[in-house]
């Protein structure tokens, strides 16, 4: 059962809605330990001073800033705390917009808010069923874990889902970036048209169930076979040509295909055979019989 990572209310107008707020999202990402190779013996890693081989335990370590090319000023855990932002229990909304205004980019982490007790739930409802029937998203800040947030909360489902945000300043220009083409270059009229009739063609609803983690499944299917003795074995993949292809052909193709392609990722694939090991030291047994 998941836990509340924090609790408070939320603050539009003179209403207020004690709630709780849980993480939206879990990894399921396969989760690896460093090994010694040949032993198996876990890899340990230990805090050492620069310059010598003498472990420093957690109560003797600060946090320090670099101010220029080794130089670094020292913060203490107090110096550090009176910086932080003044924590609060209440995320108040400043504002409502549309959604298509905010360009996914900004998004950070997402949770889900519901009501804390009873007497919040007629008041929670009312916020979710606005947003709703207004269309618009509510903006407000609050604190959290020593940090002041930017968020957004939206109706999502039978829950109102929180959004953190990015600062603008924390967001990357995407025009300082090289190599960035300006516009279609002229004469490529016939082009855009058939990149628009691919995108006709493979338009559809969006639906997630369609989208599954391969590389996660494929890993531990891998490991239980592994633990049941069974040998492992890569094939070779070429890797994709850097050929040249002509982009209107690229594109007649493509839409000729009638659907997206599912191209296989250049590398090494692993095969599994429970039992190969063995198999293979009788038969060399056999042959040196």
């Amino acid at each position: 059962m998941a836990r509340p990572i924090w609790s408070g209310s939320i603050s539009f107008g003179l209403v207020t809605i004690p709630v709780k707020v849980y993480p939206a999202i879990e990894s399921h990402r396969p989760v690896f330990h460093e090994l010694e190779q040949g032993t198996g013996r876990r890899i340990r890693y230990k805090r050492v001073a620069e310059g010598s081989n003498r472990e420093v335990p957690w109560s003797d370590i600060s946090r320090g800033y670099e101010v220029s090319k080794g130089r670094f000023v020292s913060l203490t855990k107090d110096e550090l705390e009176a910086a932080e932002p003044r924590k609060t229990r209440t995320i108040d909304v400043e504002q409502f917009v549309s959604l298509d205004e905010i360009d996914p980019v900004s998004w950070d982490q997402t949770y889900y808010v519901v009501p804390d007790g009873q007497q919040g739930e007629r008041a929670y409802a009312l916020f979710r069923e606005a947003l709703k029937r207004s269309g618009r998203v509510a903006i407000g800040r609050f604190v959290m874990r020593t940090k002041e947030h930017v968020v957004c909360l939206r109706p999502f489902d039978s829950v109102v889902a929180l959004h953190t945000m990015f600062f603008p300043d924390e967001v990357r220009k995407a025009e300082d970036l090289p190599g960035i083409p300006k516009a279609v270059p002229r004469g490529r009229g016939r082009e855009l048209d058939l990149a628009l009739q691919i995108i006709d063609t493979l338009s559809g609803k969006w639906d997630p169930r369609k989208y599954q983690d391969t590389y996660r499944a494929e890993v531990i299917k891998l490991v239980h076979e592994k633990a049941k003795g069974g040998e492992i074995h890569v094939e070779e993949q070429a890797a994709e040509g850097g050929e040249v292809v002509d982009l209107m052909d690229a594109l007649k193709a493509s839409l000729a295909r009638g659907k997206r392609p599912a191209p296989e990722r250049p590398g090494r694939r692993a095969t599994h055979r429970r039992g190969t090991a063995r198999a293979s030291r009788e038969k060399r047994g056999r042959r040196a019989g």
